[in-house]
Formats: C-alpha cells, structure tokens, sequence
C-alpha cells in the first residue's frame, strides 16, 4: 500500500480535500479522532488522475467522482480506526445522500515518483454530482484554500428549515455567478 500505520486500530485511508483539513472548519472531528487514537496524520497527498472539486451551495466543497476532469486535487491523508470512519460518516452524510465513500488512488505531494496508494474519499453523491460540475461551469480548483472557503457558512448557521439536499438542489437550479 505504501503508507506505513502506526496505531495498529487505524486501518482505514481517508483523503480529505476540504473543511476536514488542518486549519478548516470540520478538522475539530479529526483532532478528537487523534486524541482518541482513532486518526492518525499520514500526510499531504495528491490525487493520481484528475478530478473535479468545485464548491456548493455555503461554499461546501464537493469532489466529484469523475476521473479525468479538472484537477488533480491536493489533500491530507488520514489512517482512522473504524470507530473514526463511522463518525466521519455520520458528517459527511453517508447514510443521507449528501456524499459517498468510495475509492482513490494517490501519491505523497512533491514525491509523485513513489508508489500510488489506495485509499477512500468523501464524493459528491451521484445524484447531483452532474449538474453540480454544470453548476461550476465545469471548472474546478487543485485545492480547496482560504480563498475557495471564503463564506463558508457552517451547519448550524444555515437555514434549519431545508435539508442539505434541499439546499444543494437549489443551489443547482439557480444561476451561476
């Protein structure tokens, strides 16, 4: 696989590309994971084919699962226990149709020459994954910076009376800026 785990309990590989990451709104879960042992920080990675990330509606970033569009995407690598995978998807709403967990393939950032690894990420669901890259005007971003995540809006300051498909299926009905 190429990534060595230290905490035997962490088994699972999860690249997160957006408000998971170091310095961003929902890296709190991670830093609970760590402290508990359930994650553990492999890395700065980067995807091995490309793909698009675009943001949504709050400036939610979304990877869609279509390899060979946009970007290959820069992201940070985690080993989390199974415990850990559950709670990271209960947030990206797995079990609600807001993202599905699927396959990646990667290599460490600025050492492309190493062996890729396999590991899981966060994808937009397939349900809107189309007209949200429509949305985008079909153009996406490398990494999900300061700059992307400007007005990013957390969940409990959004609107409580529509649910997050609600609010995706709006923001993919309306017009782009």
């Amino acid at each position: 696989m190429g990534v060595e785990l230290e905490n035997s309990n962490c088994t699972n590989l999860v690249f997160t590309y957006g408000t998971l990451k170091r310095g961003f709104a929902n890296h709190v879960l991670l830093q609970d994971l760590m402290r508990t042992g359930d994650a553990v920080f492999k890395g700065t990675y980067r995807t091995l084919e490309k793909y698009p990330l675009v943001c949504g509606p709050y400036r939610v970033p979304f990877l869609l699962n279509m390899a060979g569009s946009g970007l290959r995407v820069t992201g940070e690598l985690y080993a989390v226990s199974a415990r850990g995978l559950d709670r990271l998807d209960e947030l990206e709403g797995t079990s609600r149709g807001h993202y599905e967990r699927r396959p990646i393939h990667l290599t460490p950032a600025g050492k492309e020459e190493l062996l890729p690894c396999a590991a899981q990420a966060y994808y937009a669901h397939k349900s809107y994954e189309e007209e949200m890259w429509k949305r985008n005007g079909r153009k996406g971003f490398g990494v999900y910076s300061e700059k992307e995540a400007k007005g990013y809006v957390k969940r409990k300051d959004r609107p409580q009376n529509l649910s997050f498909l609600d609010h995706i299926r709006i923001f993919i009905s309306s017009p782009s800026d």
